[in-house]
């Protein structure tokens, strides 16, 4: 049977931009232990067990909630609230050792009740498809106040890596009643105050148990005109521009007494969806047409500058199992106008509705225009993002086509559900999934190889591209997050040089 831990929608749209707190512009007037961070989307709720979409994990995960373990920069698992963990010589059984005298932000004490409440919650009280990867839990139990075992149903390896995303976030059991309006943590900052429409605001979380956090506040500003965050950032009022959406625009801060260019990896798979229980893309011949007919390069040129990585299915170079699928289907219009007579597809009308996001509005009119080239007639509908998009197009699967960029990292597993948006369904795929989570980490990388090879060539779906982890950043600002290899935007470790 299918381990079911599908993961929940992430979704990589926000542009992040860092300013001054209470500053005037000019970086030798900074406020060396405060931040603005300006971003596009905003969270409908601070909490994230049931409200989908990246922003509020973005905000809250390692800044807010930590877990027992977390995921490093190179993509490793690293101990968190655990300082360490055994696992049987069956991979069932993970036994946490939790460190001593670490707190939530209500004062209570962190201890292997929390844990178990936490992981116990996952399964019985969130609502969402991410939930799903705590399945694989058979019991978790106390064994004494710092140590907690968990027992699996079968051997996973992915198991233990969803501890490090927000399923694995660890709650008070006394601090749950306001989750959506006051989030408790035992994170290095905790919720001061949330304008909705506005800003939410950070501050240093005075009884964190690691490292002191150089920042006092860090207040994430929302806004909705990033042409007026770039001519902020000119003018000397902006430090970071973060999660770069129009990487054409870098020649704007080309001044390196001023600037410093942080150009890093990402999990965000840019994914051009094809519902596969509608006609036309019902038919395996559609789909390999219409991945025939985009011109990869030329559309990452167009739409991003060449910035990105060009992939071929669901992965990203940080996976351990990462080959590289992106000349599977080369440019060839030829071949799939050929398909879609074959199929009997020509000229087709096709709804796309998309996220009115820059990045998915650029790249759809690339796609409409090489699909037209083929005899595909694509009428683009962009949806106000996020409340008509999930609701129209994740909730309800009504649509032909989409782009979204499905951010969480190793998220194969999305496409072996065949309720999930894309309505992807092959036995095989999952199976070749299942096996690989059971098996030994060299078995695993084989299995998830042969496993995303298969989906590539089913065409699923098509991968425009994978996006960077794109920053402009104040040159005297240290410690940003190089790589994107995880769900929050973690502040624990900015300074200014000097601090």
């Amino acid at each position: 049977m299918l381990p079911r831990r599908i993961p929940a929608l992430t979704l990589s749209a926000a542009l992040v931009t860092v300013t001054l707190a209470g500053c005037g512009s000019g970086a030798d007037r900074h406020s060396t232990d405060a931040l603005t961070v300006g971003l596009v989307a905003e969270p409908a709720t601070l909490d994230f067990s049931t409200t989908d979409g990246a922003a509020i994990p973005q905000a809250l995960l390692g800044n807010v909630y930590e877990g027992l373990v977390r995921i490093d920069q190179q993509g490793r698992i690293q101990p968190g609230l655990a300082k360490s963990y055994d696992r049987s010589a069956d991979g069932r059984t993970y036994t946490f050792h939790l460190r001593n005298n670490v707190k939530f932000t209500n004062g209570k004490a962190f201890t292997a009740d929390d844990a178990v409440f936490s992981i116990n919650r996952v399964r019985t009280v969130w609502k969402l498809k991410i939930a799903q990867q705590m399945d694989d839990v058979r019991s978790a139990t106390k064994v004494d106040a710092d140590t907690v075992k968990v027992t699996l149903k079968h051997p996973s390896n992915n198991w233990l890596y969803s501890m490090t995303t927000r399923v694995g976030a660890m709650y008070s059991r006394d601090g749950v009643s306001d989750l959506k309006e006051h989030p408790v943590g035992t994170g290095p900052f905790e919720v001061k105050s949330w304008q909705r429409g506005d800003s939410l605001v950070l501050k240093r979380n005075a009884g964190y148990w690691g490292a002191r956090p150089a920042l006092d506040t860090v207040t994430l500003k929302y806004f909705k005109d990033s042409g007026a965050l770039n001519n902020a950032m000119l003018a000397g009022d902006i430090n970071v521009l973060g999660a770069v959406q129009a990487p054409e625009t870098l020649s704007m801060f080309k001044d390196k007494s001023r600037f410093q260019v942080i150009d890093g990896s990402s999990t965000a798979e840019v994914v051009l969806s094809m519902n596969n229980s509608r006609k036309p893309f019902q038919d395996k011949r559609v789909r390999q047409a219409v991945r025939y007919a985009i011109d990869h390069e030329a559309l990452l040129k167009t739409t991003r500058a060449g910035r990105g990585t060009l992939i071929g299915s669901q992965e990203s170079p940080s996976d351990p199992w990462y080959a590289g699928a992106s000349n599977r289907y080369p440019y060839d219009p030829a071949k799939a106008k050929r398909l879609l007579k074959e199929a009997g597809a020509e000229g087709t009308s096709i709804r796309m509705r998309i996220p009115n996001l820059p990045y998915a509005v650029s790249a759809a009119q690339v796609v409409q225009d090489q699909l037209a080239q083929v005899g595909l007639k694509v009428r683009i509908e962009p949806l106000e993002f996020p409340a008509r998009w999930l609701s129209e197009v994740f909730d309800k699967a009504d649509y032909d086509m989409s782009i979204i960029a499905q951010a969480e990292p190793r998220d194969q597993w999305i496409f072996a559900d065949p309720h999930y948006y894309f309505r992807y369904d092959n036995p095989a795929y999952a199976q070749l999934l299942q096996k690989a989570d059971a098996g030994s980490p060299q078995e695993a990388s084989a299995d998830y190889r042969q496993a995303l090879k298969l989906l590539s060539q089913d065409a699923a779906a098509d991968w425009l591209y994978l996006m960077p982890n794109l920053m402009v950043a104040d040159k005297s600002l240290r410690g940003l997050p190089v790589n994107q290899v995880g769900e929050g935007l973690e502040f624990a470790g900015v300074r200014w040089s000097g601090k």
